[in-house]
């Protein structure tokens, strides 16, 4: 009966010893904070749609570790939609696996044609404004061909491979190749084309060589003149002169207009009003 016990004794001890180790590891699981991805308010996918897109982003949610939500809008009660995206995080705290936590936002509002983009906490550092630019620019064609589905499962494919350490390790179809070269030259074209379009268009030109000729005119003019000996006092007999008379002439009225500046939320990131920064692109379909 002893040997018995010892004999199954050990078995146990080598069951939990084998249990201790895999509990140990790390093990990616889905969202313990988010359960729920695409929030379809201007319906715009169909119900197949609408569930692989919450496949996908729990499938790309446990590579990332990163909470990818997309939003469709018909209308944001008058917000401007960067705010509407800023509020929302602040009212409903979404993010994988905390509150507040690591989180991609894509909203589009359908009413006013605007789409932004956003990333907090994780995907705030992975997907900087540049990045999210880019994305922006690669789904804003299906978006404005309806084609929403391939929209929103780009931004998830495109956001994850910025939001893991080893792109080549994502576990699904997706060609993930060139993204990262055609991001590359997607920023420094839009960089080196900014300032190329600056330096040749002709009003900077035309600005530039009315300074430049200015400068010349003024040194040839200080250079060129003598000193001036004669003031208004060189030819008044001040015993004699006196003001017989004064009067006011009004000659002209010139009115200055100034338009006023609107407070508009730019694009690119931000602080929510409850103080959690996120970067941010913007624009329309």
């Amino acid at each position: 009966m002893r040997k018995l016990l010892i004999k199954y004794s050990s078995f146990l001890f080598i069951a939990l010893a084998i249990m201790s180790i895999f509990s140990g590891m790390t093990v990616k699981a889905a969202s313990e904070n988010q359960k729920q991805f695409v929030f379809d308010q201007a319906m715009l996918l169909t119900d197949t749609e609408r569930t692989e897109l919450e496949s996908l982003a729990v499938e790309l949610g446990e590579e990332t570790e990163t909470a990818l939500l997309v939003l469709t809008l018909d209308g944001t009660d008058g917000k401007d939609i960067k705010k509407y995206v800023e509020d929302y995080y602040d009212d409903e705290a979404p993010g994988y696996d905390q509150p507040f936590g690591n989180t991609a936002i894509l909203a589009i509002d359908m009413e006013q044609r605007d789409i932004y983009l956003a990333g907090f906490k994780k995907a705030e550092d992975n997907l900087d404004n540049a990045t999210l630019d880019y994305i922006r620019e690669q789904i804003t064609p299906a978006l404005s061909e309806g084609d929403y589905f391939e929209a929103f499962s780009t931004f998830m494919h495109e956001s994850a491979y910025y939001l893991v350490d080893d792109p080549a390790n994502l576990e699904n179809d997706y060609d993930y190749s060139g993204i990262a070269d055609s991001r590359n030259e997607y920023i420094e074209g839009n960089s080196s084309n900014g300032m190329l379009g600056l330096l040749s268009h002709w009003g900077f030109q035309l600005i530039v060589s009315i300074v430049l000729a200015g400068i010349v005119v003024s040194i040839m003019v200080f250079q060129s003149g003598g000193k001036v000996t004669v003031n208004g006092n060189t030819y008044m007999d001040k015993r004699n002169s006196k003001i017989i008379n004064r009067h006011d002439r009004f000659i002209r009225k010139t009115v200055t207009k100034q338009r006023k500046p609107q407070n508009n939320s730019g694009g690119g990131g931000g602080i929510t009003g409850g103080g959690h920064s996120h970067s941010g692109s913007r624009g329309k379909f």
